[in-house]
């Protein structure tokens, strides 16, 4: 049995004392999950974060890192800065990475490298566009795409990342694939780690979907077989909307 992981993704939005105060207010709400709960924030509200979920089950991420540990990479962090300030999560090639700031998977799976390298648990982000879904790319895509992103990294290694499928179509723009699209197409990605890993470790990692999942329709994605959990977006700055997609997760639990 999967572990579920919910993972917030604020995104560039709320200055440090407003992001302390959304995590206060999600303590008693999520305090009895039974799923991993995870709030990845921008790095300026780092410490204040890792500050205000100390003692509680809620744990920090980063939404990018650089793959290096060091050098002239003027405004980047590396995973050991992360470390530092106590973030244990990494956002890793989100499509918005992706598409403002040229990220590509080679870059992507050097990210993975590294975060894997320094005992960050990395969610990498995979995910097609509306026009390559309509042309039949999806599944050759993504898989791909997670391929790339693993490579190098062993199979015990794999069982312990997390993979967010993000169909591009589907992020902040109230679109949502149906239940049975994000099942489907998260159990393309668990064969592809499958055919380069073997069933045991597919069968382990945990894969979740990140397409606008929300407090309306978590219920019936978090009911599917392959979804292990969402990475949400505007949700996530909710602390009543976020609980409710948790407890979604904790029900799933046996």
């Amino acid at each position: 049995m999967r572990k579920p992981i919910i993972a917030g993704n604020w995104k560039m939005n709320l200055l440090p004392g407003e992001g302390a105060a959304l995590i206060a207010a999600l303590k008693d709400k999520v305090a009895g999950a039974k799923c991993d709960v995870v709030v990845c924030v921008p790095f300026v509200d780092l410490c204040a974060a890792v500050e205000a979920a100390a003692g509680s089950n809620i744990r920090v991420g980063a939404q990018n890192m650089h793959w290096e540990k060091s050098g002239a990479f003027t405004g980047e962090v590396s995973a050991e800065m992360l470390k530092a300030v106590g973030a244990q999560y990494v956002v890793l090639g989100h499509s918005e990475r992706r598409q403002y700031f040229a990220e590509t998977d080679e870059t992507v799976n050097k990210k993975v490298l590294s975060a894997v390298k320094n005992g960050l648990t990395p969610i990498i982000c995979v995910g097609e566009s509306l026009a390559q879904r309509e042309s039949g790319e999806t599944d050759g895509l993504v898989s791909a795409q997670t391929v790339k992103a693993l490579s190098g990294l062993a199979g015990e290694q794999v069982k312990d990342v997390i993979i967010a499928y993000e169909p591009i179509w589907a992020i902040g723009t109230g679109k949502t694939a149906t239940d049975a699209q994000a099942n489907e197409t998260i159990g393309v990605i668990r064969a592809a780690i499958a055919g380069v890993y073997g069933k045991e470790v597919a069968d382990a990692t945990r894969i979740q979907y990140g397409g606008s999942m929300n407090a309306k329709n978590c219920e019936g994605l978090m009911a599917q077989a392959e979804i292990d959990g969402g990475l949400i977006g505007g949700a996530s700055l909710k602390a009543e909307d976020f609980s409710i997609i948790v407890a979604a997760a904790t029900a799933t639990v046996q």
